[in-house]
């Protein structure tokens, strides 16, 4: 073989690696974008949940619009999540992450729940805080990041 096609095969080996690497990681970061959006559709569906407790007559379950009725414990009951917070019970885990109620206030009539991904990306996890507006029916989340995979 001549120096030239030798110097062709290395080059056309070096131009493959680097199309792998750059699949692999474009790859990943698109798991890990998805799996931060899933976090952040779920607790929209949760902080729907939320908003359904607050409306929910008290002799149904709910809270009746009530704030005295309302606790964390109660409204994380409610919607299906461990009401001690420790987020290590199965009920506040699903395929994309574990979640929690992080707090309510009876004077704002808010709510807040926070989620976090099961994908990781350098080290970081991604981290979802929703906060559940009950007076107006708004539900905000504000997207960040987390060091662990636990609260």
């Amino acid at each position: 073989m001549g120096t030239q096609q030798i110097l062709l095969i290395v080059l056309s080996v070096i131009i493959v690696g680097v199309a792998i690497a750059v699949g692999i990681t474009m790859f990943n970061n698109q798991a890990y974008n998805a799996n931060q959006q899933a976090v952040a559709a779920e607790l929209q569906n949760y902080g729907a949940d939320v908003i359904k407790y607050w409306k929910t007559p008290i002799s149904q379950g709910g809270a009746g619009q009530d704030a005295a009725e309302a606790t964390e414990a109660k409204i994380a009951t409610f919607i299906g999540f461990d009401p001690t917070n420790s987020g290590a019970d199965d009920s506040t885990r699903t395929e994309n992450g574990i979640y929690r109620v992080s707090g309510y206030d009876s004077g704002a009539l808010s709510v807040t729940l926070e989620g976090i991904g099961n994908n990781n990306r350098g080290g970081k996890y991604p981290m979802v805080t929703t906060e559940v507006l009950l007076t107006g029916d708004i539900i905000r989340s504000t997207v960040s990041t987390s060091e662990t995979f636990s609260f």
